[in-house]
């Protein structure tokens, strides 16, 4: 079973629409819709905004279904000149970028855990990799492998885009996907970040989010159901 983690109903409610066979579920008072495209399995969820709301999305979805692999998608902003709007992101690695103890002496984005400290949580590289193939046939868009961060903040201002830039080198910033990364790390489940650009460094307000979102979220829908069918 593939498992699929949206902020937004506007990309859930895409892909129940191209659903068989549904049955909906509720745990931690998210509706989890089961069913199929293409033959194949999986389980879609609406996770709300930030980044609590989509690690316990993502810790509840592998208690009570146990998804082969888990995929964040949505929409993001751009933190890189050569990422534009509905561009297509693919993450190889994702990382908390307002996760912060430098005073303690850790480097920005730094998380401990009692076994190891890590910065970054690395995608599956095979699902990456396919997701990265699709995008690549999507029309008036051109597609990014790179890393993604997160934060619990709407990143509007371009200097603090540049930053983001800068320090990890991330291509695309949103509030949902390290966190659902993190957890699927630590839980030995393959996961994926796959975003579209809805706002780029010259549209970077939250009215045009808006706008642009819609669009971007109608790519995404195609890519994942894409890679549902192929996976």
């Amino acid at each position: 079973m593939i498992g699929i983690i949206c902020a937004m109903a506007i990309e859930v409610d895409g892909l129940k629409e191209l659903m068989t066979d549904k049955t909906e579920e509720i745990h931690s008072k998210m509706t989890f819709t089961k069913g199929k495209i293409g033959g194949r399995e999986l389980v879609a969820v609406e996770c709300g905004v930030g980044k609590v709301n989509a690690a316990m999305c993502a810790q509840t979805m592998i208690d009570f279904y146990s998804p082969e692999v888990i995929i964040n998608s949505g929409v993001a902003g751009a933190t890189s000149e050569e990422v534009t709007l509905c561009d297509m992101v693919v993450g190889t690695e994702v990382v908390q970028h307002d996760m912060n103890t430098a005073a303690l002496g850790a480097p920005i984005g730094e998380i401990t855990f009692p076994d190891e400290n890590r910065i970054y949580f690395p995608c599956d590289e095979k699902v990456a990799e396919k997701l990265y193939n699709i995008c690549k046939t999507v029309e008036d868009s051109s597609a990014f492998m790179g890393r993604i961060a997160s934060g619990d903040i709407f990143v509007s201002r371009r200097s603090k885009r540049e930053i983001l830039y800068i320090r990890f080198q991330a291509l695309a910033c949103e509030m949902e996907g390290a966190a659902i990364g993190h957890v699927c790390f630590r839980n030995d489940v393959p996961f994926c970040v796959f975003r579209t650009i809805s706002d780029d460094l010259e549209n970077n307000k939250g009215m045009d989010f808006k706008i642009f979102s819609v669009a971007a979220s109608e790519k995404s829908i195609k890519v994942i159901s894409e890679f549902i069918k192929n996976y």
